[in-house]
C-alpha cells in the first residue's frame, strides 16, 4: 500500500509538532512532502533535516535566505520554498499532497484550506477559525468537490467517531466537554487575571491564542459553532458540559436514550493518529487509559455569566450569516490586545460583543462579503480598543 503524503499548515505549532511526531511513529504509512509555519525558521529547518519535504512555506518572506542559511547544503538547493499567503496556498494544493493538516492559528488558514478543497485533498482540521468564519460556505465546497474534512480537535474528533455509521437523523444532542480552563474554580475578580495565569491551562498543553480562548471559554464557542457545520446539527442539539477530568472527550446522545462517549487520555496524538490513518486504527505508542487510577469523573454546567464568551458563540451561530465570522476576528483582536496588555481579561468578551452588536449581518455570505467583514471587524475593535477603554 501507497504511505499517504501529508502537507502541514503550522508544523511549528503544538499540533504540527505533534503530526510530525505521528508520521515519526507511522513512517512506512505516512510522508511529509509539505511543511508551513509563520516565522519559527530554526524548528522548520530542523523538521526539514529530519522529514526531507519537497515544499515549505514561510509566512514571513523576509526570513527565506536566513532560513537557507540554516539548511545544510546540497538540501536547500533542491527543496522549494514559498512565502506568504500565496506559498500556504501553494503547499496546501500541491499535486504530490493526499492531506492537508490545517494546523494555523487564526483566520490565515481560510483561504489555503479552500484550495485544498478546490484541489481535491483531504482535509485535517484543526484550525476553528476556518469553520466559524466560514462554515457554510467551506462544507458547501467540500460536499461539491466529494472532500472529507476530518476534525482534528479532540472533541470534534471523539464525536466523530461516535457518528461513525450512525444516522444523523438518530441523534438527540451532541455533548461537548470542556475542562473549564484555568479559571473553573477561580472564585476572586477575574479583573485582576494576567496573561501569565490565563495561559496556565490545567489539563491540555497548547499555543498561546488557543490558551487564552480556553481561559475565557471562547473555544467553546468556537467548538459549538463547528459542530452545527461538521455534523449538520442545529445549535440547540449542542451542549457543553464542563469535565475537569478532560477523559471524556466528547459524548452523543442518541433518540433511544443511548450516549455514546469516546474517552482516552489527554494526549493530541491519538486523535491526529486517528485523522490521517482513517478509516484504519493503528497501534500508539501510549499505555491503555486505566481508568481505576482517574478514579472518578465528574460533569458540570458552564456559568454564562462567569463566561460570557460561550454565550456570544452560541448568540452569533443562532444568527448565523456573517456574525461568526465578526466573532472570530473581534476575539483574536482581543486575544492578542490582552496578551500585549492592553485590555483587561474582563474586556475580552465586552470588546466581542460591542463589535458584533455594531454589525448588520449578511446571511449566506460570498467569500468576499466573508473577507470584508473580517477587515471590517478588526478596524471596529481597535477603534473600540482607543476610544473607550
Amino acid at each position: 500500500m501507497s504511505k499517504k503524503r501529508i502537507a502541514i499548515l503550522g508544523s511549528s505549532g503544538t499540533i504540527g509538532i505533534n503530526t510530525l511526531k505521528v508520521c515519526r511513529h507511522l513512517s512506512n504509512e505516512l510522508e511529509v512532502v509539505g511543511l508551513a509555519v509563520c516565522s519559527n525558521i530554526t524548528r522548520l529547518a530542523e523538521q526539514v533535516r529530519e522529514f526531507n519535504p519537497r515544499i515549505v512555506s514561510i509566512m514571513n518572506p523576509g526570513l527565506t535566505d536566513d532560513f537557507r542559511q540554516l539548511l545544510e547544503e546540497p538540501s536547500s538547493t533542491k527543496l522549494e520554498v514559498t512565502t506568504g499567503l500565496d506559498g500556504l496556498i501553494k503547499l496546501a494544493s500541491h499535486p504530490e499532497v493526499d492531506i492537508v493538516v490545517v494546523a494555523t492559528v487564526g483566520s490565515v488558514g481560510l483561504l489555503p484550506t479552500l484550495e485544498a478543497i478546490g484541489a481535491h485533498k483531504t482535509i485535517a482540521l484543526a484550525n476553528k477559525e476556518v469553520l466559524v468564519m466560514a462554515g457554510e460556505l467551506v462544507m458547501k465546497k467540500a460536499r461539491e468537490n466529494k472532500v472529507s474534512i476530518l476534525p482534528i480537535d479532540s472533541e470534534h474528533n471523539a464525536i466523530f467517531q461516535c457518528l461513525m455509521d450512525k444516522s444523523p437523523h438518530d441523534v438527540k444532542k451532541i455533548l461537548l466537554t470542556a475542562s473549564g480552563g484555568p479559571f473553573r474554580n477561580n472564585h476572586d475578580s477575574f479583573e485582576q487575571i494576567t496573561p501569565e495565569q490565563a495561559l496556565k491551562h490545567p489539563t491540555w498543553n497548547m499555543g498561546r491564542k488557543i490558551s487564552i480562548d480556553s481561559a475565557t471559554m471562547m473555544n467553546k464557542g468556537f467548538e459549538l459553532i463547528e459542530c452545527t457545520h461538521l455534523f449538520d446539527v442545529p445549535p440547540e442539539k449542542v451542549e457543553t458540559v464542563i469535565h475537569p477530568q478532560s477523559i471524556v472527550h466528547s459524548m452523543v446522545e442518541f433518540i433511544d436514550g443511548t450516549i455514546l462517549a469516546q474517552m482516552g487520555i489527554t494526549d493530541m496524538f491519538l486523535p491526529i493518529q486517528f485523522s490521517l490513518t482513517y478509516p484504519t486504527r493503528m497501534k500508539t505508542p501510549f499505555p491503555s487509559l486505566d481508568l481505576t487510577r482517574v478514579g472518578q469523573l465528574t460533569f458540570e454546567k458552564p456559568d454564562l455569566d462567569r463566561f460570557p464568551c460561550l454565550r456570544l458563540g452560541y448568540e452569533s451561530i443562532k444568527i448565523g450569516g456573517t456574525l461568526p465570522t465578526v466573532m472570530n476576528a473581534a476575539n483574536e483582536i482581543a486575544v492578542q490586545s490582552f496578551l500585549d496588555r492592553k485590555i483587561r481579561f474582563t474586556q475580552l468578551p465586552r470588546l466581542i460583543e460591542m463589535t458584533m452588536k455594531r454589525h448588520d449581518v449578511i446571511h449566506h455570505p460570498t467569500l468576499d462579503e466573508l473577507l470584508k467583514s473580517d477587515q471590517w471587524t478588526r478596524d471596529i475593535a481597535n477603534q473600540i480598543i482607543e476610544q473607550e477603554f
